[in-house]
């Protein structure tokens, strides 16, 4: 079968669909036609989005009022992206010739080379009256932030780029107006304005995006430089929505009313559009699938939008799904939620369940047994051999180099910035032995060059200490512990983290 990708007006994923008994499943690489691999979920936790209470346990979170939006809620239709205001935007840009130029130029080049001011370079050449005697070697890393995409479906290789910096820099938007008369220097406001973007996320935002724009095929939305290589791309909109921010809370302490901020803002969102699809280029509104089957018959699909491709060739409900995590400093049996954690003005809440981690292990490895993997996020830098593939405690030997070990436990180490989840990946396989975990087979988004042949061993204990998160589909989990979905969440302040970004 043909490689896949996602995107509507948006994402692409590099994808393999797959048939296993009765379903048709998306997979990542290459496995065989037949394997049960292929049968896995998509995912988000279906939970209810009125999570607005306050009933977190960090002494150190704001009060309820401070939090509370400046302006009153308004409906819908003007806080969201519409379709209409999609093509409209698409009009005005199609409508400058300059576009296509600079979309011709720039979506095949880096911004510093493309649009290189050779003036600057004749007027400031290198040569320093003060330099320091050692020159550090310049490094070189190749990344792009999108593991929670790869890894949320290493059964749908994502694209997922340009609505996915469209409708987080409307999320961003949306919570600037809701802080207008917050403190600048207060933490709230400067934690919003520390990383506007990003590439991060976490799996309930991925689903979000899908559920609203859908998938393509891999060919119909092909890799450009600034998604392999997304930082430049991040940073310039990021410096963009900080200056937003400053124009929006500016004009609000002017007495501007609500119609004429949120008119600014459409400005605002029409310029990082502008920035997206010159980069990016415009994702496909229809497409034409075809492709030969497992029993080499042709096949094709012609005229059918991102969300149709989704719908009826996907065929997974990703809002049926539930994120797990095992957050030591609080509570088990409890639901959880993260204030002004998403990507998608108008999508669920993220929402998770604290577990204690013998039973999501437990949970994982049933499912793995059952032939299906699971997305889970970790701390992925900790204690991990890239070149050999292993994940464990003790496979950098510090305390023989150094004669010292670390000490602090899981809990502490979230409560002391020592650790939180940095990266998501896909546990493909589990060893057990007396009928306990022992080590784990992982699937990772690094490439081949890393591991064997990209893929990971986690020991058990390991995974104690490093794993945070992994996602299921609702039926694989016991009635008690869905029951936890229907209480209020517990609201963890934005800076808490549990609401830490893969990337």
């Amino acid at each position: 079968m043909p490689s896949l990708t996602v995107a509507q007006r948006t994402p692409i994923f590099r994808t393999r669909l797959i048939s296993s008994s009765a379903m048709t499943v998306v997979r990542f690489n290459n496995p065989a036609p037949d394997s049960s691999y292929a049968s896995h979920f998509l995912t988000t936790a279906a939970a209810d989005s009125t999570s607005t209470s306050n009933k977190g346990t960090n002494d150190n979170k704001p009060d309820e009022q401070s939090l509370e939006p400046a302006m009153e809620k308004h409906p819908k239709a003007t806080q969201d992206i519409t379709l209409s205001q999609l093509d409209s935007y698409k009009d005005d840009f199609d409508a400058d010739i300059k576009n296509k130029l600079a979309t011709l130029t720039i979506s095949r080049e880096s911004y510093s080379n493309a649009l290189e001011n050779r003036y600057v370079f004749l007027q400031h050449p290198p040569v320093f009256s003060h330099k320091l005697a050692i020159d550090a070697p310049i490094t070189n890393q190749k990344s792009s932030g999108r593991c929670w995409i790869f890894a949320g479906l290493n059964m749908l290789r994502q694209k997922m780029m340009k609505e996915y910096n469209l409708e987080k820099s409307n999320w961003f938007l949306e919570n600037i107006l809701k802080t207008l008369d917050e403190d600048l220097d207060g933490r709230v406001v400067q934690y919003l304005l520390k990383d506007p973007i990003g590439d991060g996320g976490q799996w309930d935002m991925f689903v979000a995006l899908i559920e609203k724009y859908g998938i393509v095929p891999k060919d119909a939305y092909p890799e450009t430089f600034h998604t392999s290589s997304s930082g430049q791309m991040d940073t310039l909109v990021t410096s963009k929505l900080r200056e937003y921010a400053k124009v929006l809370r500016n004009a609000h302490r002017d007495g501007k009313h609500e119609g004429d901020l949120r008119k600014l803002k459409r400005g605002m969102l029409e310029e990082i559009h502008r920035v997206m699809v010159i980069s990016l280029g415009h994702p496909p509104e229809k497409v034409t699938w075809a492709f030969y089957d497992k029993d080499k018959k042709f096949r094709e699909f012609r005229d059918i939008t991102p969300l149709e491709f989704y719908k009826d060739h996907v065929k997974q409900d990703c809002t049926q799904t539930v994120s797990l995590i095992h957050d030591p400093r609080n509570a088990y049996m409890k639901k959880y939620t993260v204030q002004y954690l998403g990507n998608v003005v108008g999508a669920e809440d993220v929402h998770y369940i604290n577990l204690p981690v013998d039973d999501i292990k437990r949970y994982a490895a049933e499912v793995i047994k059952s032939g299906r993997p699971v997305w889970f996020g970790c701390d992925v830098g900790k204690f991990l051999s890239r070149g050999k593939g292993m994940m464990d405690p003790e496979v950098i030997d510090y305390k023989t180099a150094f004669n010292f070990g670390f000490g602090s436990d899981k809990a502490e180490r979230l409560q002391y910035g020592e650790s939180l989840m940095t990266h998501a990946m896909v546990l493909t396989g589990v060893h057990i032995e007396d009928d306990k975990t022992v080590r784990w087979r992982i699937e990772n988004s690094w490439g081949e060059d890393y591991g064997n042949k990209g893929y990971l061993t986690m020991t058990d204990r390991w995974f104690d200490q490093f794993v945070y998160q992994i996602v299921l589909d609702k039926a694989d989990l016991s009635s008690e512990v869905l029951a936890v979905l229907d209480q209020d969440a517990v609201v963890l302040p934005p800076w808490d983290p549990m609401g830490s970004l893969a990337k």
